[in-house]
């Protein structure tokens, strides 16, 4: 069997109350849509068809690559954004999955079970259900004893009788592509919304005498569907809940999971400790045998085995194997610890380069450099890049020794095993073997205290 899927995602989003497109919103690190057509891609369609209206460009930017894109001008109903991917389906045999772009929950397993469920069963139209514990506001499940859906009835309709039914209609149908479109031209807009509706179908093929399943999912909260920052938050809250029990499934443990936030393309390795209070975002890998303490935020970087970071922020970086950086240190885009390197606490990196086993141990600058192994990098030390109009580079060799409170004025090279005193401005290279003293000397002024006037409440001794 053929499979395609619509995805519904033209409305704007009221009441979300934001500038961004409402299945723009994130979910861990996705836009809810991409959340939604990455889990029909699991299932492994023929054709996806995006429908777009609000914030077209935008939404397929996001999906490019993903999904087909069809246009509903203007938002007449949920039929009526399906009958705009007319041309892209209606020609085709198979099985038609109809979602809506706001429900981010919904599992590649889910959907595959409603094709298999809707192919077994030789139905014209599947809707996807739950038992919701509290169903008030959804539409039920009108089955008749042979456990046929006779139809959907709304929440403002219902009978009492009607009502005490728990079986909702999730927004989910799995269609015979072929009758879809059949009935849908046959949907009308006799309604007070003026719109035609998907739902519509349902009754039009029953009448016909094709037969509509149901497909009961174990798991309501998948369902959720968000209209508002609160949905949207609580879709955050259980998809953080599924990505990090997935980590520790594979291995990962977490000392605090509830505020562990891990977006949902992060991959974790075996034997890896993740704090409470850590945040990790974007495409971000980190190995085996690390630890990230409370505090960390790491975004779209690679993080080595055996890394530990202390309550630091990673942006765009890399972390060989055995580093460890923090606590309070911010690596920023381009920055690469090799394998080795220690930096420590109040430490600042910037498109950099830290070679094997160098150690920047505090208070210290790094910006435009290239470091190369076994340094020793004093506490407070500046690496000067910037005049005011363009940025250079330092370039550091093996063995040096850069000694406390130094500033490298960039553009310089220092070779090899050379050492830069103390408390020195560096605006010269320096060679192999050499020690940089950059300096006034010290002198030390006698008798100086004497010199200054008394206090009204002192005496010279």
């Amino acid at each position: 069997m053929e499979k395609y899927v619509v995805v519904l995602a033209a409305g704007k989003g009221t009441r979300m109350k934001s500038k961004l497109y409402k299945v723009l919103h994130q979910v861990c690190g996705k836009a809810m849509v991409e959340h939604v057509v990455d889990a029909t891609r699991a299932v492994k369609p023929s054709k996806i068809v995006t429908i777009v209206g609000h914030g077209a460009e935008d939404v397929e930017k996001v999906l490019a690559g993903k999904s087909e894109f069809a246009m509903q001008e203007k938002q007449l109903g949920t039929g009526h954004a399906v009958m705009q991917a007319e041309g892209q389906l209606a020609a085709l045999e198979g099985a038609t999955l109809v979602v809506t772009g706001d429900t981010p929950l919904f599992t590649s397993e889910t959907f595959e079970k409603l094709f298999a469920y809707h192919e077994e069963e030789s139905n014209a139209a599947t809707v996807l259900t739950a038992e919701a514990p509290d169903p008030f506001g959804y539409g039920r499940i009108i089955r008749d004893d042979q456990g046929n859906v006779l139809r959907i009835v709304e929440q403002k309709d219902g009978k009492p009788e009607e009502l005490k039914v728990k079986e909702i209609n999730t927004g989910v149908f799995c269609f015979d592509n072929q009758e879809l479109w059949s009935a849908l031209k046959q949907v009308g807009n006799d309604n007070s919304q003026g719109e035609y509706y998907l739902t519509d179908v349902l009754e039009i093929l029953r009448k016909a005498g094709k037969k509509v399943g149901a497909y009961k999912m174990p798991d309501f909260s998948e369902s959720l569907g968000v209209n508002d920052r609160v949905a949207l938050a609580e879709a955050t809250r259980i998809m953080q809940r599924r990505i990090n029990e997935g980590h520790m499934r594979d291995g990962v443990t977490f000392i605090d999971p509830a505020t562990a936030y891990i977006d949902a393309d992060v991959e974790i390795g075996n034997d890896t400790v993740i704090e409470g209070g850590v945040t990790i975002k974007g495409h971000t890998v980190i190995g085996s045998d690390c630890l990230i303490t409370s505090g960390s935020r790491i975004v779209d970087s690679q993080i080595g085995n055996g890394v530990t970071v202390t309550s630091s922020t990673i942006e765009e970086s890399i972390m060989e194997d055995n580093t460890d950086i923090g606590p309070n240190s911010h690596l920023r885009p381009k920055a690469l610890i090799k394998r080795g390197a220690h930096l420590g606490n109040f430490v600042e990196v910037k498109k950099a380069e830290i070679g094997e086993n160098t150690k920047v141990g505090h208070l210290t600058y790094v910006g435009d450099a290239t470091l190369g192994k076994d340094i020793n990098v004093g506490c407070g030390v500046i690496f000067s890049n910037f005049d005011g109009v363009k940025k250079f580079h330092t370039t550091v060799g093996d063995k040096s020794f850069i000694g406390a409170g130094s500033t490298l004025v960039s553009p310089i090279n220092v070779a090899d095993h050379a050492f830069i005193a103390a408390d020195s401005t560096i605006t010269k290279d320096v060679g192999k073997y050499e020690m940089a003293i950059a300096r006034g000397r010290q002198v030390n002024k006698e008798d100086y205290w004497h010199k200054l006037p008394l206090s009204e409440d002192e005496e010279w001794k």
